[in-house]
């Protein structure tokens, strides 16, 4: 079944929440992640809470992106490391200490809960709240299917959730206008992150 992740207002940066912005939440010790290609301290974009029915499996997905260079660190691709996604055991998660960077491309500037409520019949959003994203169902690609194969198994990952841009333009996700697939693979504790616009 698919939920939507319904904008639930603001809420705390770390917040143990649905939500997107703020700062990551990980096991006690987890360091800022950085990008591959350019070596600055990666966006962090959202957390998710995973229910214990997910196909990817239960725990926390953290979803990060390079924000330095738009474009040249292949943000969209779930390999060439421009992004990141990590999955997380849920439970006794703290704050990841924030490195010595610009806060403006560490953080999104709203920080709003994505409460999951089931779609309505037609897909959208019961009470008219802005949609950040859904969690579950089958991914509504915009492009073609491109589902990353987990490079623990070689297996293709299960679709965890997908993220829109939100309704704050200048301080929410930007995928170039398109949305973002987080899958995971639970036996392999792996996640990836693309984009499509």
């Amino acid at each position: 079944m698919t939920m939507l992740l319904l904008d639930d207002g603001p809420v705390a940066p770390d917040a143990a929440v649905s939500r997107t912005g703020g700062v990551p939440t990980a096991p006690a010790g987890t360091v800022w992640p950085v990008c591959r290609l350019c070596a600055g301290p990666l966006q962090f974009l959202a957390q998710i809470v995973l229910g214990d029915t997910a196909p990817a499996g239960p725990g926390v997905l953290a979803l990060f992106m390079c924000a330095h260079r738009p474009g040249r660190c292949e943000q969209w691709s779930p390999t060439a490391g421009g992004n990141l996604a990590l999955l997380l055991p849920a439970g006794d998660l703290v704050s990841v200490p924030a490195p010595d960077a610009d806060a403006d491309v560490l953080g999104l500037g709203a920080v709003r809960a994505a409460v999951p409520v089931p779609a309505a019949p037609d897909g959208t959003a019961p009470d008219g709240r802005p949609v950040l994203g859904s969690l579950g169902g089958e991914p509504d690609w915009l492009q073609d299917d491109e589902t990353p194969d987990c490079p623990g198994c070689a297996r293709p990952m299960a679709y965890a959730a997908g993220l829109r841009e939100g309704p704050e333009p200048t301080t929410a996700m930007n995928f170039g206008s398109g949305r973002a697939y987080a899958h995971a693979c639970a036996p392999c504790g792996r996640a990836a992150l693309l984009w499509q616009c």
